[in-house]
């Protein structure tokens, strides 16, 4: 049961709540398509607090929010807010309770936000820590895989890019190893994926490594890509090393299986041209699109409606 819970890594979901995570999406998806008023949170409010840049997420759990019948308070600008005096977390987490019944919070520091929880009495949801994880990207990636193939168990999937620093893929693949799935890391040797996350999986999953991106395309049903984080290098030299290293255009797509999708947690630079979106291949917007009905589960969930 996830009523009351904080969400600030994938670990504090099980699989059984994945499940129902899934079963409650699919009927507030319904309801959106189906244009279809809900109350459910009226009188609930949420408390965003974004102290690093966000387009899809922030709108997302706005929007989900507001889809429920609840309202938002939100700092989407931390030099507008008391952190620009000098206040610590927190008592910002504290002031925040105290105006909210759940709190969404993205930090550039990771364990950020498994500190907020600390100091709130109140849920509260990782919306991203630096490099560390972002568990609610995971579940709306692993729903948005089971909407397109009807399962995750058995898929083969790639994942592309920078798995050094991109928290979102650090999340997937601990989320994946409760599958029956193929993981092919795909990175450069300086952004492969950190031992820590490797040495959590779970047995089920079969995980392999390579640097080479046109290697037998067709033998995966997923590409998940994801953007070199500039924002976490330390080192230009080694940023501009690996700048443009992969980039799947319309020739990369058609050495793809046919039915193969290509996912991407956005915002991308050059990872994927423009005229890829065009393809039915494109699962990306399609995916920003489910964080609704994802967000909107969990927050039904965890307020308890």
């Amino acid at each position: 049961m996830l009523k009351n819970k904080s969400i600030v890594s994938i670990d504090d979901v099980s699989e059984s709540d994945i499940s129902e995570i899934f079963s409650v999406s699919d009927r507030m998806l319904n309801a959106l398509e189906a244009g279809k008023k809900l109350e459910m949170l009226d009188g609930k409010i949420m408390a965003t607090l974004f102290y690093e840049p966000s387009t899809r997420t922030r709108l997302s759990f706005e929007s989900s929010m507001h889809r429920l019948g609840g309202s938002v308070v939100s700092v989407s600008d931390v030099k507008s807010s008391s952190v620009a005096k000098g206040e610590t977390l927190a008592d910002t987490i504290r002031m925040a309770e105290s105006y909210s019944d759940v709190i969404v919070i993205r930090h550039p520091l990771e364990g950020a936000a498994r500190l907020a929880s600390k100091f709130s009495t109140k849920p509260v949801i990782n919306a991203g820590d630096g490099s560390g994880q972002h568990p609610t990207q995971t579940l709306l990636d692993l729903y948005t895989m089971r909407k397109y193939f009807g399962k995750i168990d058995g898929l083969r999937i790639a994942m592309v890019g920078d798995l050094r620093y991109g928290r979102t893929v650090h999340s997937l693949l601990l989320a994946l190893s409760n599958f029956d799935v193929e993981v092919t890391l795909i990175s450069p040797q300086i952004l492969k994926m950190p031992e820590h996350i490797r040495e959590r999986l779970g047995k089920n999953i079969k995980v392999k490594s390579r640097e080479n991106l046109d290697e037998k395309m067709d033998e995966f049903d997923v590409f998940y890509v994801t953007r070199i984080q500039k924002e976490r290098f330390t080192d230009q030299n080694e940023y501009n090393s690996v700048i443009g290293l992969y980039s799947i255009d319309v020739s990369t797509v058609g050495k793809m299986k046919k039915n193969a999708i290509i996912m991407h947690p956005l915002p991308r630079v050059d990872e994927i041209k423009p005229e890829v979106d065009y393809l039915p291949n494109a699962a990306y917007f399609k995916q920003a699109y489910y964080g609704v009905p994802v967000r909107m589960a969990l927050l039904s969930m965890i307020l308890g409606a």
